[in-house]
């Protein structure tokens, strides 16, 4: 029975061909997307699950609160994972990690001295080869990481130093150490699969300094991982109860340190503020991590995931409708076989199976085909999302089990409806010749409520991508406060230590460099936070009662020119007066503080011996971050401020508008005459911005694929229905010709049903849309306005798809002869 069910369907297929084209067609984009967007879910869900004890590792978050700033950060003291494993015995251990930023590094290779910036490299505890089981090609993972002047390579970091030689036993010298380190172990390198991504591994003890930070320290950003034992692990109640005991040991620990420096816990406790501890799953970080501060890990978004899975899930049921359609559509042309077929004695539940093995066969064709695209398309694809996908993972008998059910569920899925309809049909009306499309106007108006679904779909996707390419040209155009534009950004300055300043005054000679600052962040870089008391007296909000938390670069006073900084109040930084205890603050942190009048008053910061800073200018808000965090409190200190050094980073060159590529040559001879020892890095402002918005684009580039995928999709049913419509009318198409009617006529009356179909689906895809984008565009704490004329926009580009798609068969029949129509009459 399943042979001959398999020999109908295929002598079915062959004899409609350009329905089945349109059909394998439709469902052959519908599979591939959705293996494509498989693949790369599969390979978002996968991070970090490849170490051992995956499962029992966490990592430990501060959740807080100090004056008005909280947050959820993914770093601790560094004492906390020390305190964690003496006070719980569900804790095994615990590994720590800290990002010292960039490293100028020396080394000799094959008898030259070189020297090159690193930007990959994590100081780590002892332990961390043995927490985190990362694969060795050489060396001991237990003892490789116990010397104080050891350091551990990637494969990619031996080559890049070492060459083709054996690094063991070679050494490097760090530009902040006097000593060399020595090459103990080469690691394979980093899996992509690791939020943790780096090249060097230098050992914790070769930085005494960390020591000396106690709790009170936050802002160290050194990450404590914990792992837990497997009783505690495999039980979500014992997380959460351990969990819960935190806040007693981190008051105990936190009182003592907060004491030393001034500030009582029972006093901070009273204005609000709190530290906590939380627990995150090591599985968890890539992808939940998008509200936490973070930092030296790759970080993806759970909400990404979630939109590609619907994205996947809509196009399917697209290329599904179309099946839907065309199979009853052309009900007409199987009817008799169906009446002859139940005249004969063939049972309703026969029929059945024979539509769904039809749909079955067409889905496996789709399969293959689908297959097919993938691996054609699979390298431009990864390009696109910036992932490094492999065919390899169809080696895996679960992916290949995972594609068996996808053309199952979709066989199933195109054919019941086609099939049940079909089957429904009287014998007696069929063989009659009548009644058949009276009886099918349900299946009429099904079909319609397909093809509206098709066009909302697709609607609603143009609205999405052209709202996501909008925020995009906002987060690019918007004014940010500063001017980033023509500004050149050169790294690791401080290291030039008393050659800096002269570095800086020897750029403002450059016929090309209209200015240059020195400062110890920028914005799209770093910046250095901490806690300040405002003065107290009658004018404030607050009474001086609520420490503020404040962001701040270390400036000269060139830095408020060079960027175009808007003064609103007062004066900015110059060497005309004494400004070693002055600020500028933001126009945030005036309102926090709720000063009236703020030139004048005063900032003590506890931690340096109850220092007080004058503010002497505020400043117009600037963005620091991306455009997804709002204004915070944030001040400007000048270069001697506090007396304790804070090494300077980065000097800022504004260029005059020109060839800037030869601007840059000049820059990199004067660094060369004034450090030739140390490399040359630097990189445009404006750059570093656009990259803070790396996932957001590449989301919009590869959603405005598969929106393109979603109308192609759409339109393949559209045409068939065309055709099919148009065979059905043929009759009627030429007795109107005969009597009269118009090419331009005929195309509008088979064109006007269609695209009233288009209009109903814009209308139901506005509102649905519109809250869609609403959502998404709240993770933007400045963004774009959802303007009236992307709906009509999107709703055009639809309607003029669809005409075209139409327009091409209704012209077609529209020019045949009706002496070809009325002939067998």
């Amino acid at each position: 029975m399943i042979k001959n069910y398999i020999k109908i369907a295929w002598r079915n297929l062959v004899r409609n061909k350009v329905s089945s084209i349109i059909n394998i067609s439709g469902l052959a984009i519908g599979l591939a997307c959705v293996l494509l967007i498989g693949m790369y879910i599969k390979d978002e869900l996968s991070y970090d699950r490849f170490f051992k004890d995956s499962n029992r590792i966490y990592r430990v978050n501060l959740d807080g609160k100090m004056g008005n700033d909280q947050f959820l950060i993914g770093h601790t003291p560094p004492p906390a994972g020390a305190a964690l494993m003496n006070n719980f015995s569900e804790i095994e251990s615990y590994t720590r990690i800290l990002s010292p930023g960039d490293e100028i590094i020396h080394y000799e290779n094959k008898g030259q001295h070189n020297s090159l910036t690193e930007k990959s490299i994590l100081v780590v505890d002892s332990n961390f080869l043995k927490f985190f089981n990362y694969p060795l090609i050489a060396g001991d993972a237990a003892t490789c990481l116990n010397g104080i002047n050891s350091v551990i390579l990637t494969q990619k970091a031996a080559k890049k130093y070492f060459g083709s030689e054996s690094p063991i036993g070679k050494t490097l010298i760090f530009d902040e150490y006097s000593t060399p380190f020595t090459v103990t172990a080469v690691l394979k390198d980093i899996p992509k699969q690791s939020s943790l991504q780096f090249e060097i591994l230098q050992p914790a003890a070769s930085m005494p300094a960390i020591k000396h930070f106690s709790w009170s320290w936050v802002w160290l950003q050194m990450g404590t991982y914990v792992k837990l034992r497997a009783n505690v692990a495999a039980d979500p109640a014992s997380i959460a109860k351990l969990e819960s005991k935190f806040s007693q040991m981190v008051a105990i620990q936190a009182a003592s340190a907060f004491k030393r420096i001034g500030q009582p816990w029972d006093e901070f406790k009273r204005k609000g503020g709190h530290w906590d501890l939380r627990l995150q799953p090591l599985a968890d970080l890539h992808l939940y991590s998008a509200n936490i501060g973070t930092r030296f890990f790759e970080q993806g978004d759970i909400k990404y995931v979630y939109i590609f899975s619907a994205v996947a899930l809509f196009i399917m049921l697209l290329a599904c409708v179309n099946f839907m359609n065309l199979s009853t559509a052309q009900s007409a042309k199987r009817a008799k076989e169906i009446g002859i077929r139940k005249v004969l004695g063939s049972l309703r539940k026969q029929l059945v199976r024979q539509f769904i093995t039809e749909a079955m066969l067409y889905t496996l064709f789709a399969a293959i085909a689908a297959l097919l695209i993938i691996m054609l398309v699979l390298p431009a694809f990864n390009q696109l999302s910036d992932k490094e996908l492999s065919l390899k993972v169809f080696l895996d008998f679960k992916t290949w089990l995972g594609i068996l059910s996808l053309v199952l569920i979709t066989g199933l899925l195109a054919g019941s409806y086609p099939a049940f309809f079909l089957t429904s049909f009287k014998p007696v009306s069929i063989l009659k010749g009548s009644g058949l499309f009276k009886n099918s106007s349900g299946g009429f108006f099904t079909r319609n409520a397909l093809v509206v679904f098709q066009f909302t779909v697709s609607t609603v996707l143009i609205i999405c991508t052209i709202i996501v390419y909008k925020q995009l040209v906002f987060n690019q155009t918007k004014d940010l406060g500063f001017d980033k534009e023509n500004v050149v950004i050169i790294s690791n300055t401080g290291r030039l230590g008393n050659r800096e300043e002269s570095l800086r005054k020897e750029l403002l000679k450059l016929p090309k460099v209209a200015n240059a600052s020195i400062s110890t962040g920028m914005p799209a870089k770093s910046s250095f936070g901490d806690t300040y008391v405002p003065e107290v007296n009658p004018g404030n909000v607050n009474g001086g009662e609520t420490n503020i938390f404040l962001s701040s670069f270390m400036v000269d006073d060139a830095f408020v020119p060079t960027l175009n900084l808007k003064l609103i109040k007062g004066r900015a930084f110059s060497k005309e007066f004494t400004d070693s205890a002055s600020v500028l603050l933001n126009e945030t942190a005036v309102k926090q503080i709720g000063w009236k009048d703020p030139i004048g008053k005063s900032l003590t910061y506890p931690g340096n011996g109850d220092q007080k800073f004058r503010v002497i200018g505020v400043i117009k808000d600037f963005n620091i971050e991306s455009l997804k965090s709002d204004f915070s409190p944030f001040a400007l200190f000048y270069t001697t401020s506090k007396t304790y050094r804070i090494r300077s980073s980065y000097i800022a060159v504004r260029l005059k508008p020109g060839d800037y590529s030869k601007a840059i040559n000049s820059i990199q001879n004067k660094w060369k005459e004034i450090a030739p020892d140390l490399p040359f890095d630097y990189g445009f402002m404006d750059a570093e911005f656009d990259a803070l918005y790396r996932s957001d684009k590449t989301m919009g580039k590869v959603f405005s694929v598969f929106t393109f995928l979603s109308l192609t999709v759409a339109c393949l049913g559209l045409l068939g229905l065309a055709i099919y419509t148009a065979e059905r009318r043929n009759k009627e198409i030429g007795i109107r010709k005969v009597l009269g009617a118009s090419v331009q006529n005929v195309v509008t009356m088979l064109s006007a049903d269609f695209l009233k179909l288009v209009i109903i689906s814009s209308i139901i895809a506005f509102p649905i849309a519109w809250y869609a984008m609403s959502k998404w565009l709240q993770d933007f704490a400045f963004r774009t306005n959802i303007s009236w004329w992307v709906f009509f926009l999107a709703a055009g580009v639809t309607m003029a798809i669809a005409l075209i798609t139409i327009s091409f068969q209704s012209i077609k029949a529209a020019l045949t002869n009706p002496v070809e129509s009325l002939r067998s009459e």
